[in-house]
């Protein structure tokens, strides 16, 4: 009976997963051309895909091939980290934020696909990388972010804080105009990500000391407002209805370490016992 009942579950989950994804395109949700559903709109409420649409097809230089190349598995670097942070400590912000992260890598490849460029996020599992200096990286912040939750949110900070300067680095060689529309948005959703770690951060005792940009740079940052893009913004309830919202909560920083999913999963064992 027992079986019978987790069998039946089982299938309920899938289903339920599938027609989430399914049944919101159209709603924020697209399709790239190798058939992968993702979020149209990240955080800032911008449709990547529309925006790229909008501008022309433009001769690539090899500085701005590198970037997308780098961009693409640096975006996919940050989704990674979040969610073995969220996976550890149970914590909203990291999954708000790794759907966020999803959304920009994304649209980086879009623009790999709009140029014919081979991906450079050959294998998506989490915490596999082509650049092994992100490969090291990512390793040395999952430990890190797995002593405490507030060292988790230093963590958070600190791929924050090298996504702004590398945004803004790879941005100062890109001609294109709808690399360098791609890379200001990012840009301003990391700015809104650097804003709500050292929010939750400060909120809990602690004190962030940015490790790329300048000090001035991160002060300016954190005292501005939460941003959103232009022109081509989503409607204004559609951070609710992609599942994301701009309110990152947090609990008591002495919380051990939880998963959701295994919460549930414990629950149900629990029951059926």
């Amino acid at each position: 009976m027992k079986r019978i009942i987790m069998t039946c579950l089982s299938v309920f989950l899938v289903i339920l997963g599938s027609s989430f994804v399914y049944g919101n395109q159209g709603m924020g949700y697209g399709q790239n051309q190798g058939g992968q559903v993702y979020q149209l709109y990240d955080d800032t409420q911008v449709n990547h895909q529309q925006e790229i649409a909008m501008y022309p097809f433009e001769e690539l230089s090899q500085q701005e091939i590198d970037g997308l190349i780098l961009m693409r598995e640096e975006e996919k670097f940050a989704r990674d980290v979040y969610l073995e942070l969220y996976d550890i400590w149970g914590q909203q912000i990291f999954l708000n934020i790794a759907n966020s992260e999803s959304t920009h890598t994304n649209a980086v490849k879009l623009l790999l696909d709009k140029y014919n460029l081979t991906d450079s996020v050959a294998d998506d599992t989490r915490g596999i990388f082509t650049n092994q200096d992100l490969a090291q990286l990512y390793n040395s912040l999952v430990e890190k972010g797995s002593v405490s939750l507030m060292d988790a949110l230093m963590v958070g900070a600190t791929v924050e804080d090298l996504d702004i300067y590398d945004l803004q680095r790879l941005n100062e060689i890109s001609d294109n105009e709808d690399i360098s529309a791609v890379y200001g948005n990012l840009e301003k959703g990391s700015r809104n990500h650097l804003r709500s770690f050292t929010k939750v951060i400060e909120r809990n005792g602690g004190t962030y000391e940015p490790q790329y940009i300048s000090q001035s740079e991160y002060d300016e940052i954190v005292s501005g407002d939460m941003e959103t893009g232009t022109e081509y913004g989503a409607p204004e309830n559609l951070s609710t209805q992609n599942g994301q919202s701009n309110q990152y909560q947090i609990n008591d920083t002495s919380s051990e370490p939880q998963g959701a999913f295994a919460k549930i999963w414990q629950g149900l064992m629990r029951w059926l016992r």
